[in-house]
Formats: C-alpha cells, structure tokens, sequence
C-alpha cells in the first residue's frame, strides 16, 4: 500500500463525453452489501488493516491512500483509495442511535449537484440504494462533458460511513469491483465519546507516515469530487 497527499479538494471523479451515455449498469436488485463496512465490535482485530483512527482500511495489493486534512483546523477530514485508476474516497460520521443519515444526505447530494446544472439518479446497486451525480465539465481541450461521481453510503450503529467512486468505477461494474471489495472490508470505530449527528469521526495519521500539508476545503461537503493532481509518496 502506499501513502499520498494530495493538494486539491475531494476525491477523483470521471469526465464523460457529452454525446456518450453515462448509464453505470447498476444492478436493479434491492438489498444490502453481501457483508461489510462493519462495526469495530463485529471486526475487533487490526491484523491486516491501516489504521486511520476512526476507519481501517484492509491493506491491499496496489492500494494506494491520500489523505485529505483541512486547512482551518489541520484535521484529517477524508481518505482517498487510488486503485487501477479508480478511486473511493471515505468519510464516517456520527449518527443517532435511533435512525439512519442515508436517505436524507442523497437528498441533500440531489439539490447540491442540482444547484450545480447537474443531474443525480437514485440507483439500486450492489452497495444498496446510490446516486449517480453527472455535473457539466470542460476536458483540457475544451470539450464540454461531464464529471460523474457514484455516491453510496451505510448506516452503522451510531455511525454513518460515506463513499464517492471517482474514475472507471464511478460507472463500469467491472472496474468498481475491486474498490467496491475495498468498502466492504472497511471497519468504523465509533469510540464512546457523545458527538451530534453528522460530526466527522477523526481520522489520524497511520503509524509511520509523515505530517500532511492542508488543503483549502472541507471534503465533508456533498457535491461531486474533482479530478486531483497524481499521487506523490511520503518516503
């Protein structure tokens, strides 16, 4: 696995063509992931994962990690997963005890990429219920397109953990397999501390890697990610 930083806002996202489809062949069966993201209590053991504080990822051949810190506080805010030319960036939150966060943040991603002269469809994929964001872009050689970002998200205990595919995998199936393996493998350590709804979960450093550089905006926001500059190591 190798460790990243990165200089922009939010994770890598997909630019399309205006004359091609954007249809990501999301299965039409409903139902949860087979298994995972879990809960600390139900995967207790860090064998084999990096631990973020607050999420662990499972180590990975060619799994490449950014981490996204911003810049008025220092914290870390997000992680970025870079795999064969995909990406899933992740965020966890604090949720109620008693209801989920799921149904009214794709809400909310709805009326944010609206605001942006986009589209959003409500899909029913092999990670649950998604959305499939679709915001006009221009590409390098002045084309005009879109960028197309796939939303998902699970409501643990007390925990709520979001994913945004960014690349091939925000619309190829075969391509979101292996970050999508990825998701389902990743554990959420709530920690007992009271904290409101939609607070952020800290994140931190793993064990070994260098300090970071900010970065200007808060990855927390609902709006589609950005293509972000390559990964550059961190020693």
């Amino acid at each position: 696995m190798v460790f990243g930083r990165r200089r922009k806002d939010r994770a890598e996202s997909e630019f399309v063509p205006e004359a091609e489809s954007t249809d990501n062949g999301a299965e039409e069966t409903a139902g949860a992931p087979e298994h995972g993201p879990f809960d600390v209590a139900d995967r207790p053991s860090e064998e084999g994962y990096v631990d973020l504080g607050a999420l662990r990822i499972a180590a990975t051949q060619g799994l490449a990690l950014r981490l996204e810190v911003e810049e008025k506080t220092k914290r870390v805010v997000a992680v970025t997963l870079d795999l064969d030319g995909s990406s899933l960036q992740l965020q966890a939150f604090a949720a109620p005890k008693s209801e989920g966060l799921w149904d009214e943040i794709r809400s909310q991603i709805v009326q944010s990429v609206s605001s942006q002269g986009g589209t959003a469809d409500e899909l029913t994929g092999r990670l649950g219920n998604e959305l499939l964001a679709r915001v006009p872009a221009q590409a390098k050689d002045g084309s005009k397109g879109y960028r197309v970002a796939r939303f998902v998200g699970v409501d643990g205990p007390r925990w709520f953990l979001r994913g945004v595919f960014g690349g091939p995998a925000a619309m190829n199936p075969d391509a979101a397999a292996p970050l999508e393996d990825v998701f389902r493998n990743v554990v959420v350590v709530r920690g007992d501390a009271p904290l409101p709804p939609r607070d952020l979960l800290q994140l931190t450093l793993p064990r070994d890697a260098s300090p970071l550089p900010a970065r200007g905006e808060d990855a927390a926001k609902p709006g589609p990610p950005e293509r972000g500059p390559e990964i550059t190591t961190i020693g």
